[in-house]
């Protein structure tokens, strides 16, 4: 017997089938039902193996057939506008409701393991899908505790930098406040998003942090603002570029960013390499890493430093943990420009960070 393969639009004459129920479905429209058999696929909503397009009705059923044995996920959205695609936020959060197999929910990127269901040769398997506002009215809001730690490039100054901060996060349809950073969503296009960023940054050091800064003054924080970009890229990877100002005037300058990061799922885990490559203007590398002549002395020379370009690696870990729960860990490491490790202030090539949070997520 020939069974259809809607999905591809060909027919198979063996294999497995997972079939789709939809719990809720809407009174009215289109209810698109994707199967995805990679994680990482899956948890970036892109690429789906096979998509179906089922007219709403209760009961509301669908089925993939002609399977080859392995996982698959189900996600099952509202096609609200009837274009095919699941609406997203700036951020690209979708907006439309939606559900996955076996009644998964997560509170970030979908885990295609707490979704994904065995399919053998020729076995049919049925997962229930109920779908749900990500954002209802209020949006988003954790609450939790973090800490950010950064190490010291300077001469003599051993301790580490460590600021414990309230894990607070919001995620709405335009704001999302993430820690230290926040973001506006301005004006989202089809292939690109343009936001409003504000950053809460560490100032580089206090002058008793070593005997080699005394007389140089504390380096405050401070708060920065500007706007960025952001881009899908094909297979999965992401692109950012964004500039940000000292909004409270205590540097005088800015920063630039040119940022790369792909995530990957590895069970339960979201893993996210990145590399950025970060520009200072030379008021920010002058703060933070020059010397005043009125500051020389013996053993440190004035030193003026114009603006300069540092490479960051970094990683990012998200996991879920008991439902709503969600542990948060990112480090990386900013290689400082040879103009920055020339100053007499310094001897380390890099400055190491770290940020942390347990999160709770409403």
């Amino acid at each position: 017997m020939l069974i259809a393969t809607w999905g591809l639009g060909v027919w198979s004459a063996v294999g497995g089938s997972v079939g789709v129920r939809v719990e809720n479905p809407p009174a009215t429209g289109v209810v698109v039902v994707l199967l995805f058999d990679e994680a990482d696929a899956f948890a970036d909503l892109r690429q789906p193996l096979r998509t179906l397009a089922v007219p709403a009705s209760a009961p509301l059923e669908a089925s993939f057939n002609g399977l080859a044995a392995g996982r698959y996920a189900v996600l099952a959205f509202h096609d609200r506008n009837a274009d095919g695609a699941l609406d997203q936020n700036f951020m690209g959060i979708p907006r439309e409701p939606l559900g996955f197999s076996r009644r998964y929910w997560g509170r970030g990127s979908p885990v295609f393991s707490e979704a994904a269901v065995e399919v053998a040769a020729d076995e049919q398997v049925a997962v229930d899908v109920e779908l749900k506002e990500i954002f209802a009215r209020k949006g988003l809001i954790g609450v939790g505790a973090g800490v950010v730690v950064q190490s010291s490039p300077y001469r003599g100054a051993d301790a580490l930098r460590v600021l414990p901060i309230p894990a607070v996060t919001y995620i709405g349809e335009r704001v999302q406040v993430l820690g230290l950073v926040a973001q506006v969503g301005l004006v989202n296009w089809s292939k690109m998003r343009l936001a409003a960023t504000a950053r809460y940054r560490m100032g580089g050091y206090d002058e008793d942090d070593s005997r080699y800064l005394e007389g140089m003054g504390d380096r405050k924080d401070s708060l920065f603002g500007g706007l960025a970009l952001q881009a899908p890229l094909a297979w999965g990877w992401k692109i950012s570029a964004g500039y940000e100002h000292d909004v409270l005037d205590r540097v005088g300058g800015g920063f630039g960013r040119l940022g790369l990061r792909r995530g990957f799922q590895l069970g339960r885990v979201s893993v996210a390499p990145g590399l950025a490559v970060n520009w200072w203007s030379s008021e920010l590398a002058r703060h933070e890493f020059g010397v005043r002549p009125g500051e020389a002395r013996e053993g440190r020379a004035a030193y003026r430093p114009g603006a300069v370009v540092n490479i960051e690696p970094g990683l990012a870990l998200s996991a879920e943990w008991r439902g709503a729960w969600r542990l948060i860990l990112s480090v990386s490491a900013e290689c400082l420009a040879k103009e920055l490790r020339d100053s007499p202030l310094v001897d380390e090539s890099a400055v190491y960070k770290l940020f942390g949070a347990l999160n709770y997520t409403f």
